[in-house]
């Protein structure tokens, strides 16, 4: 049974299949077959004409958006209105946002997964083919090895890879708040005020909770110090 909150993703590949309806509501009825099979609210939907073999789509970033802003899912009637492409599957999957299609409710796991074991099995053929080069070199009587001192210093990059990763999730959970913000900013509002308005809408913090002035001000301040290293950079490259 379907639970949670779900964002819906409705995408035909004609102005004429958008324009019968035909496409637009044999998904939209799956999708409240789906959603009234359990304890769950549909929140937004998107609607987008836009060939299945194009991963830049307007009204697919907005769904995406609206996913990260309310921890919700993203729910599609099928799955080839989402992608036929691994990668770009692979892809969300690491921008964090979950989807789940109403006519293989497992896609999300299962399918995904499938493609993530594939690369795993090419990635393991390359390592083997790369261990039989080096023996083959080895057999040839080349010295082979590096300088094991690098160690500490690869340590070091994987740690600075790593805490980049995570700022630049952060950087993206925050630039999809800011514009709601902003918009109360500019209307004279409190950081109360806006604090509120975030938790009337079901917008949680990062770590799932009711938003409070502090963490508003917060948001605001990721925002002003990510505008000041923008403008650093273009001075920088004029």
């Amino acid at each position: 049974m379907a639970q949670g909150n779900f964002v819906s993703y409705i995408r035909v590949s004609t102005g004429k299949q958008e324009r019968s309806g035909l496409g637009l509501e044999a998904q939209r009825a799956a999708v409240e077959t789906f959603i009234n099979g359990g304890r769950s609210s549909l929140i937004e939907e998107f609607v987008e004409t836009e060939s299945g073999r194009r991963d830049d789509r307007p009204a697919l970033q907005r769904a995406l958006a609206s996913c990260r802003l309310h921890n919700a899912i993203l729910l599609i009637a099928k799955l080839d209105r989402l992608s036929r492409d691994a990668a770009f599957l692979l892809n969300l999957q690491k921008a964090g946002v979950k989807f789940v299609a109403c006519d293989m409710p497992e896609a999300d796991n299962f399918t995904v997964g499938i493609f993530a074991l594939l690369a795993q099995k090419e990635r393991e053929l390359i390592s083997s083919r790369t261990r039989e080069a080096l023996a083959a070199a080895k057999r040839r009587g080349l010295k082979l090895g590096g300088n094991r001192g690098n160690l500490p210093a690869v340590a070091r990059q994987g740690a600075l890879a790593s805490a980049q990763a995570r700022s630049n999730r952060a950087q993206a959970w925050a630039d999809d708040r800011i514009p709601i913000i902003e918009a109360h900013v500019r209307a004279g509002r409190s950081l109360s005020a806006i604090a509120a308005d975030l938790n009337a809408r079901g917008i949680p913090t990062a770590r799932g909770g009711s938003w409070r002035p502090t963490q508003v001000s917060r948001v605001m301040a990721r925002s002003h110090g990510a505008e000041i290293k923008q403008g650093q950079k273009q001075h920088g490259q004029a």
